[in-house]
């Protein structure tokens, strides 16, 4: 198994991009082993080497954020980390990070290759409007905005309740279409990619990428929902210090 998944866009030259897997690391079992989370239990050191890795083989500094759900952009910095669900960069070297195990990352750029943000989106954050805020961030008009979805829970893995489902549908009625009846009464499968593309088109936004992934079915990632007890892994931008 690969330690790294490198996203397939077409990223403007200069923009890097990839998101960690499980393989490779320092961790163990349950956290085994390229585990990046270090509020899940993990043993402190085995997280540092993981990070420091990652940040060995890719020569950049990730802005690691402290993720609570929410539609708050920080400006990516190394040195601190913010209370956000997404970060945005102009500055080569620095990338853009978030860490998931069944949220959706998604991870934009601009067609110029100037500017870099990543978004973590679990239901909440995705129906407050932490894309939306994210691509914002970029301060480009939303044409030129290109966008990946990264590895997420799958429509067929994602049984949420109807107060779920009504949280989309009161505020974009055709988000219906995302949604089908479970074989639970009551509850529905929702599917988190089309949401995404949906709220992005919403504002603009249809040069989107990505998807097609579930965390659940899929060992390559963490998932919180096959295994409360788990780690996370990290999906990262950035804009090369030596583009080319």
């Amino acid at each position: 198994m690969n330690t790294f998944l490198i996203p397939d866009w077409p990223a403007p030259a200069g923009i890097r991009a990839c998101v960690t897997t499980r393989a490779n690391g320092a961790s163990v079992a349950p956290f085994d082993s390229f585990n990046l989370g270090d509020h899940v239990g993990d043993d402190p050191v085995a997280v540092a080497h993981n990070r420091q890795r990652l940040t060995h083989i890719f020569d950049v500094q990730p802005a690691w954020l402290s993720q609570v759900h929410g539609v708050v952009v920080a400006p990516a910095d190394p040195q601190q980390i913010a209370e956000a669900d997404a970060s945005w960069t102009a500055t080569p070297g620095i990338a853009c990070t978030v860490m998931t195990a069944d949220c959706l990352p998604a991870l934009f750029c601009d067609r110029a290759g100037t500017r870099v943000a990543a978004a973590h989106a679990g239901w909440r954050g995705l129906a407050a409007g932490v894309l939306e805020a994210a691509a914002l961030s970029l301060n480009v008009e939303p044409c030129d905005i290109l966008v990946w979805l990264g590895p997420a829970i799958g429509p067929k893995a994602f049984e949420v309740g109807g107060e779920v489902r009504d949280v989309f549908i009161e505020d974009m009625p055709h988000a219906g279409t995302a949604f089908v009846p479970s074989i639970n009464a009551g509850r529905f499968m929702a599917d988190i990619y089309a949401l995404a593309r949906l709220r992005l088109a919403r504002c603009g936004i249809t040069a989107v990428y990505g998807g097609g992934f579930c965390t659940v079915t899929d060992p390559r990632f963490y998932s919180y929902r096959r295994s409360p007890r788990t780690g996370r892994f990290a999906s990262l931008v950035w804009i090369e210090s030596s583009p080319g």
